[in-house]
């Protein structure tokens, strides 16, 4: 089990809210404790005036607004998971940046995938995706409708080399929710019949998985072999499952910034996303 602490992040609005109430179950599911973080960045094009007493307005709602987040989220936070341990923290700094780098030394950090309305759905969905993209530790990017338990995790693997860390969260998860797993191969286009393609990937597979399911005796594993866009065909796993997981490399260390299949799963999905860095 997990020592490590889990960090929300929250604006404020509903949807971060609810992001929070599911970092605290996933929190007190590890045995971890829950560390809620916010900022008061102002934005660009944004001028601070002073009022007649010469009290800078813009910073002190900004701050202000920053604080009720917080007393909210914990307060929401505790509702649901009684008895966890949990700590607020002010961010400075860029938005972005602040939250992705708040997950250092995280077992988890969770985000909402929107904030308030428009402007505010542009601004968090862009730190939502910017921390799903840098953070080191694993992401999860909730939508709103993500509370429905299904009891069953997603998990889309690419090869062997970026998946191992994917496939250790997965299981893990799978085990702490005694749900079972679905391993998802994407392929692009249909196998022609009868080249033994398909009998490879599908041995390839059982392989690769042979290990973790010594592993996890108790998880009931299902591996599929989907044809179609993996974006596509993970989004729509999204729907049945209580998260999916998709692993990813390092930013600066070999990738090529924010993946196809990552911004579409993020973009598409119906329901949690992790992403987990590969060592």
């Amino acid at each position: 089990m997990s020592t490590k602490p889990v960090v929300a992040g929250t604006d404020g609005s509903e949807e971060s809210l609810r992001a929070v109430e599911w970092a605290a179950r996933e929190a007190l599911l590890r045995g971890a404790a829950l560390r809620i973080v916010s900022a008061a960045e102002s934005l660009a094009g944004m001028h601070q005036r002073r009022d007649g007493t010469g009290v800078n307005t813009v910073t002190d709602v900004l701050i202000e607004q920053r604080n009720r987040a917080l007393a909210t989220a914990a307060q929401r936070a505790a509702a649901v998971a009684p008895g966890l341990i949990i700590d607020t923290d002010e961010l400075h700094g860029g938005i972005a940046e602040a939250v992705a780098d708040s997950g250092s030394g995280a077992g988890l950090l969770v985000v909402g995938s929107r904030g308030i309305g428009a402007f505010a759905a542009m601004i968090l969905g862009s730190v939502s995706r910017f921390a799903a993209t840098h953070a080191t530790c694993p992401v999860a990017v909730v939508r709103s409708d993500s509370a429905q338990a299904r009891g069953q995790i997603g998990v889309g693997i690419r090869d062997a080399e970026t998946c191992t860390d994917a496939l250790a969260f997965a299981f893990e998860e799978a085990s702490l929710r005694k749900a079972g797993l679905t391993v998802v191969y994407a392929r692009h286009g249909q196998v022609p019949p009868g080249n033994g393609a398909a009998d490879g990937a599908e041995e390839a597979l059982t392989s690769l998985l042979a290990s973790w399911r010594d592993k996890y005796p108790s998880v009931q594993v299902t591996q599929d072999l989907a044809d179609g866009h993996p974006g596509h065909v993970l989004s729509e796993l999204s729907a049945h499952t209580d998260l999916v997981v998709i692993g990813r490399r390092p930013a600066g260390a070999g990738g090529r910034g924010p993946g196809k299949v990552r911004n579409a799963l993020l973009h598409h999905a119906q329901g949690v996303v992790v992403t987990v860095p590969s060592a």
